[in-house]
């Protein structure tokens, strides 16, 4: 298994770099095989989801569209897929950021009754409270 780092994927997705996207793209769909699967960490899913957002402007359903093609590709492993999964579903419904629905989906995960936060925003999704 080979780790992909946030810029490798952001590369790929925009393909706004002559050379780094090219080789972004080479590694994606020409080095990743089932047997030698690229790795994405729940750390590089969501900071591709706030670069898609903040550099890139993509809509919120645009970059739920995004994560649920990378979760995908068979070449592809996800860290957290079901967890990714629920925040894409929150992202695509407009509930909240990817972010936040990560937060509250891995904390449902670990157990927790609920996650605390002074952020409007986070407050519409399930599992978040104000203290």
């Amino acid at each position: 298994m080979i780790g992909l780092d946030t810029n490798i994927l952001v590369l790929y997705l925009a393909q706004d770099h002559p050379v780094q996207s090219s080789k972004a793209t080479e590694i994606i769909e020409g080095s990743l095989t089932e047997d030698n699967p690229g790795f994405i960490s729940i750390v590089a899913m969501v900071e591709t989801a706030w670069v898609l957002d903040r550099a890139y402007g993509l809509a919120a359903r645009e970059i739920a569209a995004t994560v649920e093609r990378m979760l995908q590709v068979e070449t592809i492993v996800v860290e957290s897929e079901q967890e990714v999964f629920s925040a894409m579903i929150a992202l695509k419904e407009q509930k909240g950021s990817f972010g936040d629905a990560v937060i509250a989906a891995l904390g449902a995960k670990a157990g927790c009754s609920h996650t605390l936060t002074f952020d409007r925003k986070a407050l519409r999704l399930t599992g978040f409270q104000v203290p």
